[in-house]
């Protein structure tokens, strides 16, 4: 079992030597627009990861690059708003890190490159014409998608067999996505629902109404709209009594019950080691859309014991990080 360190932002860039400054006297400038609230210690540590790359990489802030960072907060009009500010700075390259914000940044320049995490499905999206190449300004890291998140109603089933309807909470409206699911969950014989929800009030009513039928799970797919509202969901999950599933791991390291997914930060770090390459000279479009090569498996025993669940010796087997 390990534990998550939280890296630190400040005092890095002065750690690196003089030598690694082998990019060229022009400082560059880097654009990067992101979901969440930047007091959301999950996103600070995955930004430290990228700018430790970038660093690694040889770009040092105050040296030869300058990184300008706004924060959507998951909301769609600051994100328009601060795409078109980041584009009108001139910027070498962008960086988004969910479907909403990159669509933003989309809208706002078909010529500067952009960079991405943590998409679900970039070609549903409209980012990319297919995952070997791209075409475009856009290309990055996919976020789980397609066969790992339909195994989440596979592991609904084996933490709590008696469930019989589930609930799929989406905050992007990515139809496909939550179809697929919702498929998924139908094979095994359960009822599925897909719940779009966009802010505290739609969460707290859509649950509460889901609530009401007997034998109900919960399904949250590794969705960055809905992240910084993960300490709401866990309690209205807590306070429900249903087990819940996600499809990222930061959910289970925040407090979810059971996570299925990517790491973050290896996509954070997979987009700074593109955006060193594109400033170097290479095209996004000959940068191929990269996808998980790994899922994990990540258990709070913590959750589950508030749900008075006992999570059987054959999931505990296979995680790859129990939290106690």
């Amino acid at each position: 079992m390990r534990r998550r360190e939280i890296i630190t932002l400040l005092g890095g860039a002065a750690t690196w030597p003089l030598a690694a400054w082998a990019q060229g006297k022009r400082v560059r400038r880097l654009g990067a627009l992101l979901g969440g609230n930047e007091g959301d210690s999950d996103r600070l540590a995955w930004v430290a990861e990228f700018r430790k790359r970038l660093a690694e990489h040889g770009w040092i802030e105050g040296r030869n690059i300058q990184l300008e960072w706004r924060w959507a907060q998951g909301n769609n009009d600051r994100a328009a708003a601060y795409a078109g500010e980041l584009v009108a700075l001139k910027p070498d390259v962008l960086f988004g890190d969910n479907t909403f914000v990159v669509r933003e940044l989309q809208r706002a320049t078909r010529l500067v490159p952009i960079v991405f995490a943590k998409v679900n499905d970039p070609i549903g999206s409209g980012f990319v014409g297919s995952l070997s190449r791209p075409g475009g300004n856009i290309t990055g890291f996919a976020d789980g998608e397609g066969v790992s998140l339909t195994k989440l109603p596979e592991f609904i089933k084996q933490l709590a067999p008696k469930i019989t309807d589930v609930a799929i909470l989406d905050g992007q409206l990515t139809t496909a996505r939550s179809q697929g699911i919702a498929s998924a969950a139908s094979s095994i014989g359960m009822k599925a629902k897909i719940l779009s929800v966009h802010d505290t009030h739609e969460i707290e009513k859509a649950l509460a109404d889901f609530a009401y039928a007997p034998n109900g799970a919960l399904i949250v797919p590794g969705d960055p709209v809905l992240f910084g509202y993960r300490i709401l969901i866990f309690k209205l999950a807590a306070h429900y009594r249903l087990p819940a599933v996600y499809g990222s791991v930061a959910w289970a390291t925040s407090g979810g019950l059971f996570a299925y997914g990517t790491a973050a930060g290896e996509q954070y770090r997979g987009a700074a080691g593109y955006i060193d390459r594109i400033l170097k000279g290479a095209r996004p479009e000959d940068l191929p859309v990269q996808t998980p090569a790994k899922y994990e498996i990540v258990i709070n025993l913590n959750a589950a014991k508030a749900l008075g669940l006992t999570v059987p010796p054959s999931l505990l087997a296979i995680a790859d990080e129990v939290i106690e």
